[in-house]
């Protein structure tokens, strides 16, 4: 089985529809695939009316957390996404990127770069506004050539000239609400330095202990060393380990199934989880 627990929709900030990304998910070769947009389920229906046969769809969502002043982000799997007390989280976190994403636009003029909110909310459509759309328009005006290159201290990246803090979710109250709502938490990421600054490791340690299922180790971001690094913690800590894609369309550089997950770890995902399911295709429209 092939299995890519991370992507992206136009319900946040991927390129591709939910339809689009389950049908090309399937045309890649993929046996199950996790919808995980940025604070938000509203690609679900979408997918699941999709979704081809042969397919399994994970639900899902990538929290935006925050600890010690520094950015993370938990991937949630298989939680009840209407359970009131993680969907009025959602919604806290998501009412803040639009103020947000204004904000670091004037920012951008100050600095004088001749970016419009028009412009940006253009880009992000009916998808949750966030940095990567302010990053697309860079590139779009020539700014940068590519929108990792906008994730840096001159420009976007946390603490960068033009960054703009955005409410964020304590990851041990996330872990709380995720469980509450039958989901399973996995660290996305963990050690991805390329975009910012990332927590110290040892803080993998206490989230554990609160509840953490797993850290996602193979990932674009992660080189070798850091990978094998990261087994280690997983391991000793007795955390799931998982890889996938962040696959965002057109906008980032990764592909589908660049990173997988292995069958008996998802095996294992489904079974703590208990606010929702997996959903087999059926031959979607």
């Amino acid at each position: 089985m092939r299995i890519d627990l991370h992507t992206h929709s136009t319900a946040s900030d991927g390129t591709d529809t939910p339809a689009q990304l389950v049908r090309k998910a399937a045309a890649t070769g993929l046996d199950v695939v996790a919808l995980t947009d940025h604070d938000t389920t509203r690609g679900y229906a979408e997918a699941v009316a999709a979704l081809p046969e042969g397919l399994t769809l994970v639900t899902g969502a990538e929290l935006s957390c925050r600890l010690d002043g520094v950015s993370m982000h938990m991937l949630a799997y298989l939680f009840d996404p209407e359970e009131p007390a993680l969907l009025a989280e959602r919604e806290l976190v998501r009412d803040d990127r639009v103020p947000r994403a204004r904000a670091m636009v004037a920012r951008l003029n100050e600095l004088g770069v001749p970016v419009t909110w028009e412009q940006v909310a253009r880009i992000a459509g009916d998808g949750s506004v966030g940095r990567p759309h302010v990053a697309s328009a860079l590139v779009e005006l020539g700014v940068v050539p590519t929108v990792n290159d906008a994730f840096t201290a001159d420009w976007l990246a946390d603490g960068g000239r033009a960054h703009v803090d955005k409410h964020e979710t304590d990851p041990f109250e996330a872990l709380r609400l995720i469980k509450g709502a039958g989901g399973v938490a996995v660290f996305a990421h963990p050690a991805a330095a390329k975009r910012g600054r990332t927590v110290p490791e040892t803080a993998i340690a206490d989230l554990a202990a609160a509840g953490l299922d797993g850290i996602e180790v193979d990932h674009m971001d992660h080189d070798a060393e850091t990978r094998a690094r990261l087994r280690g913690t997983a391991k000793e800590l007795g955390l799931l380990v998982t890889g996938s894609s962040d696959y965002h369309g057109s906008r980032k550089t990764c592909v589908l199934g660049e990173y997988t997950t292995d069958p008996e770890v998802y095996g294992e995902i489904t079974r703590r989880a208990f606010g929702a399911f997996p959903v087999p295709g059926a031959g979607g429209a």
